[in-house]
């Protein structure tokens, strides 16, 4: 498999949904009592947090691609 480039973003909404998942299975079980208004905030604060993270990472690859272009053109 070729490397691919590494996306905060994208690593940060997969381990919020998995926290979710978790938390909920834990519902389900009985093994913890958590209000039903606690997983759905969490999850769309963090699936936010990672779309801003992920648009930081995207503006600063941008940036260093088009520093890195126009200093070999010159």
């Amino acid at each position: 498999m070729r490397r691919h480039e590494f996306q905060p973003g994208r690593l940060l909404a997969g381990l919020v949904l998995i926290a979710a998942g978790v938390l909920h299975l834990l519902d389900a079980t009985g093994r913890a009592d958590l209000p039903w208004f606690l997983v759905i905030p969490m999850a769309a604060g963090g699936l936010s947090v990672a779309a801003l993270v992920g648009m930081v990472t995207y503006a600063v690859r941008r940036d260093r691609r088009e520093r890195i272009s126009a200093s070999s053109d010159q």
